[in-house]
């Protein structure tokens, strides 16, 4: 089934949600935490109200991290549902570097097809309508003032974009740290020789595999559903996966419990080196 008609709709979502972020990020916001330790504030949770207000219109089912998780016993059969961060990398958004993003992805039949990611400190925004994945620049005021999708992608830059450099890329999360990330990093130096680590927040770490920034994104911590679901989508238009470190499979979504396993994220060019 082509979802492609709420694209543009969920995008303009994605925007506007930044915007309301950008508001409480430029404020001496107070900072919460859930039942896990985990921060959350007024940013997270007024961002996913602007972005359930218009997914509620696309009659799909959703879940998100700041509302209240269906049971397993409602949603086990639902064919497509969106999957919903409205902050992702709160923690970075607390520290105030700029690394953190608005998610919101499409699950059809168990496979990520729609991805939205937008970044609103660089405004950047990454899309995918499940085909086409592309990067655009400068994106609110661009966002904002179209009427339709068609317009943003004649201004963005098709992806993937070709890697021209000789460096194997490992791009790991700068707050969450396992120690079989390093020791998965210490493989891949024994195997590719001399390579760079990149530390970066939030699901722009899957954006880079995208746009020729990174080669590989292995995650040995902990990480949600709501967390890889758009960036997922990104990486297998261009035609990468999230693989499960467990089976060797992809990244399966709907489960019981919402956490996913270990995985390892490769670009297209990780098969260059």
């Amino acid at each position: 089934m082509d979802h492609s008609p709420h694209l543009f709709s969920v995008i303009v979502a994605a925007v506007k949600a930044g915007d309301t972020v950008m508001e409480v990020y430029s404020t001496d916001f107070s900072i919460d935490h859930k039942s896990d330790h985990s921060p959350v504030t007024l940013a997270d949770k007024q961002a996913n109200e602007v972005i359930i207000s218009v997914l509620k219109t696309t009659e799909i089912p959703f879940i998100s991290e700041e509302s209240a998780i269906p049971p397993f016993e409602e949603r086990w059969h639902w064919e497509r549902f969106w999957l919903v961060d409205p902050l992702d990398g709160t923690k970075e958004f607390v520290k105030r570097n700029g690394e953190f993003s608005i998610n919101i992805g499409l699950i059809d039949h168990g496979v990520p097809t729609l991805g939205v990611i937008y970044a609103p400190v660089p405004d950047l925004l990454y899309f995918t309508d499940g085909q086409h994945a592309v990067k655009l620049e400068h994106a609110r005021a661009k966002v904002l003032a179209s009427k339709d999708i068609s317009t943003l992608y004649q201004a963005a830059i098709t992806l993937p974009v070709p890697v021209v450099r000789k460096e194997f890329i490992v791009v790991t999360s700068r707050s969450h740290k396992a120690l079989q990330d390093t020791n998965f990093i210490t493989d891949l130096q024994s195997k590719f020789g001399e390579l760079r680590m990149q530390l970066l927040g939030s699901s722009l770490k899957l954006c880079w595999l995208t746009d020729g920034q990174a080669d590989m994104y292995p995650r040995f911590g902990t990480t949600y559903e709501w967390d890889t679901a758009a960036g997922h989508a990104l990486v297998r238009a261009v035609g990468g996966e999230l693989i499960q470190t467990s089976s060797g499979k992809p990244i399966e979504y709907n489960k019981p419990d919402l956490k996913n396993t270990s995985f390892i994220a490769y670009s297209p060019s990780y098969k260059q080196f």
